[in-house]
């Protein structure tokens, strides 16, 4: 069965047809043409997928299109306004990607990381899930991305490329 639904993606409005069984992942590659986020595992395992959905991390190969109706979806590619993302100059300059097959979702989980820290979230190794502050140090970093996977092992230069974002 199909359905017509709307979403935004990266700033700009997109009215598509899609089978119900469309993850949006899919909907975003093979309907709009948008690459930016990858296809690694399908499963919902390494995080090469993840999107920012109404400011949230998700991964889009386990979210249906038809579900998001009306969204507004950010990819890596839409961090930016014509300039890059502090993150991925970040990343750039700490070489935190070697094959750079994973950096799109990495970057984007960094930031919706940010974001979740910025507004007090705890995670599994905070150390007082209470506090109204969470301080980015680098176990909590790793915490925070490690739903995020890397084959080429890059993970040393990515937390310090996201602490060095997060510190500013």
């Amino acid at each position: 069965m199909d359905l017509e639904i709307e979403l935004r993606v990266d700033g700009t409005e997109h009215r598509l047809t899609v089978d119900t069984r469309t993850t949006l992942l899919d909907a975003l590659r093979e309907q709009l043409g948008n690459t930016s986020p990858k296809k690694g595992c399908d499963h919902g395992q390494c995080g090469a997928c993840t999107l920012l959905l109404d400011g949230r991390r998700i991964l889009g190969c386990l979210a249906l299109a038809v579900a998001h109706q009306g969204a507004d979806i950010v990819t890596a590619a839409g961090l930016t306004d014509g300039e890059l993302h502090p993150l991925q100059l970040s990343f750039i300059a700490h070489d935190a990607f070697q094959c750079g097959y994973c950096t799109p979702g990495q970057i984007v989980s960094a930031a919706g990381m940010l974001r979740e820290a910025g507004e007090g979230w705890p995670s599994a190794v905070s150390k007082d899930p209470n506090a109204t502050e969470v301080v980015l140090d680098d176990e909590e970093i790793a915490e925070r991305m490690s739903g995020n996977l890397c084959r080429c092992a890059a993970y040393a230069n990515i937390v310090p490329a996201i602490a060095e974002v997060a510190h500013r």
